[in-house]
Order: structure tokens, then C-alpha cells, then sequence
């Protein structure tokens, strides 16, 4: 199966046509430079386990991704009637949870290739950073950062038209709708959890030679 199958929901973006890169855009590319170094780091010795994997990659995410924006951007409507502690806390859980999410899914790129395009798509004040990330069994997907004017990373685009912040809405609108902030981060940090307990899938057993 493709790696862009594990993420879900789709909102199809009108994207300009890719132009090469600035002198200005190198920051953009930088910035997926950056935390694809750190995700290819992560899986070089072959997968290993998920709280060793968000280990690794939790500080260049940190610094790659705007949190806050995207936390805000998620919520929609609701996000200005929530309190600072609120929005503080729904922040904290998405980067949280969106952190073990992408460190579950290199499992399946350990042994493969991220490559960064030296393009640039612009759409208004933000840049879209094309990428492909290639497994070890030759499989590629096209992974595109969006990055803002800050050059930090504010969605992820699957196949040009999978928009992971549009992924985040349709998973928080239930959360949200039941149970406000408290719900949607009490959502979020269960997420998280049942992936880090999750027990990873066991090799079958090599077959026996016959007697």
C-alpha cells in the first residue's frame, strides 16, 4: 500500500504552477531540509520502536511546524471563544499527537529516501515546498510542505490534495462539538497514547524446514 494512504481525509487545493526557487524561498526549503534530515536520522538503523522515533524527531518538529497557527486553523470558528489556558492546551496536544503521528508513520519509510525539490509553488504570502518520499520497496509518494512567511511548516499536502490540517478538522469537529476544548484535547492526547501503546505488528515466523 502507498504511504499516502496512512493519511487521511482529503480537501483538494488549487495550487499555481511550481516556479524555481528565489533567493528568499531557500529558507522555505531549508526549513524541509531540516526536518527531513531528522526523519531520515530517525529510521537509518531500520524503524525501532515509536517512543524511540518521537524521541528523535520531536525537537526538529518543534522547530519546523507553527503549532499555534495550525491549533488555531484546525478549531475554525470556535478557536476565539475558547480561553488562552484553553487554546494553550489544545496547542499542546496537537503538536503532541501530530508528533507521534508522523513518527509512526516513517516506520514504513525506514530504509527509504526523502528527497526536497528545488522548487518553489507559491499560493499568496505562503510557499509550497514539493518533496518525495520513496520507500525500500520503491514505492513514492509526493509530500508537499506548505511553509508560511515565517518558514515554518503550517500543512502538509499528500499527493498535491490531501491537506493534513484539513484531516485535523474532520478528527477535532466531533471532540469539539461534544465536549469544547477540554474534549478536543482529552481526544488528542488519547490519540497519541493508543498509538504509543500499540503493540508494533510481529514478523512471521520463518517457515520450517521439512523433515
Amino acid at each position: 500500500m502507498r504511504l499516502i494512504r496512512r493519511f487521511a481525509a482529503a480537501a483538494i487545493l488549487a495550487l499555481p504552477l511550481a516556479a524555481p526557487a528565489q533567493a528568499g524561498d531557500e529558507a522555505a526549503i531549508q526549513t524541509v531540509r531540516d526536518l527531513y534530515a531528522a526523519f531520515s536520522g530517525a529510521v537509518k538503523d531500520g524503524a525501532g520502536p515509536l517512543p524511540a522515533r518521537v524521541e528523535a524527531v520531536t525537537p526538529a518538529i518543534d522547530k519546523a511546524f507553527d503549532f499555534p497557527a495550525m491549533a488555531r486553523l484546525a478549531v475554525g470558528s470556535k478557536w476565539s471563544g475558547f480561553t488562552p489556558e484553553q487554546q494553550q492546551a489544545l496547542t499542546k496536544a496537537l503538536k503532541r499527537s501530530l508528533t507521534v503521528t508522523y513518527a509512526n508513520r516513517l516506520s514504513q519509510a525506514a530504509g527509504g529516501q526523502f528527497e526536497v525539490m528545488p522548487k518553489i509553488e507559491m499560493r499568496g504570502a505562503q510557499r509550497v515546498v514539493p518533496t518525495k518520499v520513496t520507500t525500500v520497496g520503491g514505492d513514492d509518494s509526493e509530500v508537499d510542505f506548505v511553509v508560511n512567511a515565517d518558514d515554518r511548516v503550517q500543512d502538509v499536502l499528500l499527493n498535491g490534495d490531501v491537506s493534513e490540517l484539513a484531516a485535523q478538522r474532520t478528527l477535532l469537529s466531533k471532540p469539539l462539538a461534544s465536549g469544547g476544548a477540554d474534549g478536543a484535547v482529552k481526544f488528542l492526547n488519547e490519540r497519541a497514547n493508543g498509538m504509543l501503546a500499540a503493540k508494533p505488528a510481529s514478523k512471521p515466523a520463518p517457515a520450517k524446514a521439512a523433515q
